[in-house]
């Protein structure tokens, strides 16, 4: 197996073992929204290879989507950054960003958008006999402003090359699935003049490398200019690092206390996205509310979808 085949399939298996248990179980089903719909522009998507020097050695894929209706000179679009990026793609998983982001952009529910997705990183062995060494939970899990300065020195200069899109925190948006969660916030609440939104997924809050602390830190810290979606079920991880439902219940206490701009959607599923891709459209909906720009609907979109 190829070095590049190999880094697919580790992600891969990472992403199986974290988002698919109970996947045949829970009551949650995608919408329109969240299926290609006739005369909806769809937008571009390109690949790219990364090797980084803030996580020196680490390399992984990451992908640009860009918006149909971005033209050169028109207004800057807004960018959103997904963690665990090739699950946050996938047309046939269980969040399909793109067909979501093309139908909701053409019906002026949510801003011009780019999205990037990116995967967490492997660092190559030494010895080429050996496996490559998954980088994930340490970039995702650790509480620092690391990873943020990964996006903002290394990703998203690359991306603008491609794409121009705002700078401002309003038009800036990141989000992740279990460990690129918490991922996801603590990107936000380390530079919340770079990133004013957070989409959170079954979230990963606890003690895997001290993200337990959030909920305390929040209520004794002065109240950070961000906007934050959490989506958690009862029927999440209980573990050695801690309980991940106990975890997001806490996290939205402490956010109710400090009085941010949240909403927390608790339902009964278990660690996967299956919940939070079926509420995918309305979160973004929430997540951008009011923020331009934003393209008038065609008939066409104002009929798909519904």
């Amino acid at each position: 197996m190829t070095h590049h085949r190999w880094m697919a399939a580790a992600v891969l298996g990472t992403l199986l073992g974290v988002v698919l248990p109970g996947y045949a179980a829970e009551p949650y089903k995608l919408g329109p929204d969240s299926e290609e719909q006739p005369g909806v522009p769809k937008g571009s998507i390109t690949k790219y290879h990364h090797i980084s020097k803030i996580y020196p050695g680490a390399e992984r894929d990451y992908w640009v989507y860009v918006p149909a209706q971005v033209k050169p000179g028109g207004p800057l679009p807004c960018v959103m950054v997904f963690q665990d990026g090739a699950n946050y793609m996938n047309p046939k998983g269980q969040f399909r960003v793109p067909i979501v982001f093309d139908n909701l952009i053409a019906k002026g529910e949510m801003p011009l958008t780019v999205g990037v997705f990116i995967n967490p990183g492997i660092i190559p062995a030494s010895d080429p006999s050996k496996k490559p060494r998954a980088n994930r939970s340490f970039e995702y899990d650790t509480p620092s402003p690391q990873y943020v300065t990964f996006l903002e020195e290394e990703i998203l200069p690359e991306v603008s090359k491609q794409v121009k899109f705002r700078q401002d925190a309003e038009g800036r948006a990141i989000g992740g699935i279990s460990s690129g969660g918490i991922c996801a916030f603590t990107a936000a609440w380390e530079r919340p003049d770079r990133f004013s939104r957070v989409l959170s997924h079954v979230g990963s809050f606890t003690n895997i490398r001290g993200g337990d602390v959030y909920p305390g830190m929040i209520r004794k810290t002065e109240r950070k200019p961000i906007k934050v979606f959490l989506q958690d079920g009862s029927n999440d991880l209980d573990n050695l690092h801690g309980s991940w439902p106990l975890a997001n219940q806490q996290m939205a206490a402490a956010l109710k206390f400090m009085k941010y701009d949240y909403q927390f959607v608790y339902g009964e599923g278990g660690h996967n996205g299956i919940h939070g891709g079926a509420i995918l459209p309305d979160s973004l909906r929430w997540l951008w509310k009011e923020v331009g720009p934003r393209v008038q609907p065609t008939d066409a979109a104002k009929g798909a979808a519904k």
